[in-house]
């Protein structure tokens, strides 16, 4: 909007006369003139051989001092010291999300803590892990083919795979391996200060047990067979007993603690759970947790219910996710994320979707069906 033009009061008012110029009379000499001398020039002139001058820009384009892109700003970030940027997935490991608080980049950060190790102590995995030794609970099962899987080998192969059923996790015979598996889950937990958890847990504070009812999930959940359940449960009490999955978690400088197997296991194997608080999606908006899993779905936003393993969990929370935008992310995929119907309730399984030797790294597919999880830049 223009200004408004003064009125004829304002106008002749006496302040605004008193500041004007009075007109030179006619035939009155012209006012000499003011000239400046050498000096003040001089002073205010610029030398010869001086730079001419830059033009500073109204803002600076920041770029990330890793692959000197400034592109995706959503996910470059700003050390909260220097102000220089780094990229999330140029980070090493990658970090999954933009941190809420303060964020320093690898030089200005403090030096990491070195990973503790959790001593290979019996007692102590014992305590951690919460073992019990219970002589009524099953026997796990011999390595060898039931007479189920014997039958099923004449079949078709169509046959096969449209009754596969899931084995049971078959733990190493050596005692002192087995306590190594377990003290590196435990020194992955303790490091990422978490407590052990091989099942979903409810918080006050959080979604109660009866908002998981897997009747609510939109478009409705498989139901686990009755022979499959039988599975589950007896790996649950061999885990019980402190007879773990064939399992070791190791460090990696690019993507922080992973899941390598600790011999061969077959597809179909059961491996995991995925454990930890049960919440409502809406209450972990902004949550920057990396590891938050979809227990269920539902056509009510108010109802969903996701998994957080930022203070409880288990050694799923350690398998990593592939790149599932190329080809070669998705032949690293070995093991497959499937959610069930347990007596009513949701349950995330993790099982062998083909045979893995020992010593490979596990990967699985964080979206599954739903591709509502970044993944352009897993390694």
């Amino acid at each position: 909007m223009g200004r408004r033009a003064p009125s004829s009061a304002a106008t002749s008012s006496p302040e605004l006369r008193r500041k004007r110029t009075a007109a030179a009379p006619p035939g009155s000499p012209p006012e000499p003139r003011r000239y400046c001398s050498i000096s003040d020039v001089m002073r205010r002139s610029r030398p010869v051989n001086a730079p001419p001058p830059v033009a500073r820009p109204r803002y600076e384009v920041v770029l990330c001092e890793a692959c000197g892109a400034g592109d995706r700003d959503e996910e470059l970030l700003l050390c909260d010291l220097c102000d220089r940027g780094r990229h999330t997935y140029c980070l090493r490991p990658i970090l999954a999300a933009v941190p809420l608080g303060p964020w320093l980049c690898p030089d200005c950060a403090p030096p990491p803590k070195p990973i503790i190790h959790f001593p290979l102590k019996q007692k102590k995995i014992v305590d951690f892990f919460r073992i019990q030794k219970c002589a009524d609970e099953p026997q796990p099962a011999k390595c060898g083919l039931p007479q189920d899987a014997k039958r099923r080998r004449r079949r078709s192969i169509v046959m096969m795979k449209k009754k596969r059923k899931m084995l049971p996790f078959v733990p190493t015979e050596d005692r002192v391996q087995r306590l190594k598996q377990m003290a590196s889950a435990a020194t992955a937990l303790t490091s990422s200060k978490m407590e052990f958890s091989n099942e979903l847990t409810y918080v006050p504070s959080m979604a109660p047990k009866s908002a998981n009812q897997a009747k609510l999930e939109e478009g409705g959940m498989q139901v686990l067979t009755k022979e499959d359940k039988e599975t589950i449960e007896l790996c649950r009490s061999m885990q019980r007993r402190g007879e773990c999955p064939p399992l070791l978690v190791v460090f990696d400088s690019h993507e922080g603690f992973t899941v390598q197997a600790d011999g061969d296991i077959k597809d179909m194997t059961f491996l995991a759970e995925y454990a930890g608080d049960v919440d409502f999606l809406e209450n972990r908006a902004n949550d920057d947790c990396d590891s938050i899993m979809t227990l269920l779905s539902t056509a009510d936003p108010s109802k969903k219910l996701v998994i957080c393993p930022d203070k409880r969990g288990n050694i799923a929370r350690f398998i990593n996710g592939i790149n599932n935008h190329t080809p070669d992310g998705k032949k690293k995929q070995n093991v497959k994320c499937v959610r069930y119907s347990i007596d009513g309730e949701s349950h995330v399984l993790l099982v062998a979707c083909r045979d893995i030797a020992c010593g490979e790294k596990l990967y699985y597919d964080y979206n599954g069906h739903e591709y509502a999880y970044s993944t352009h830049h897993f390694i």
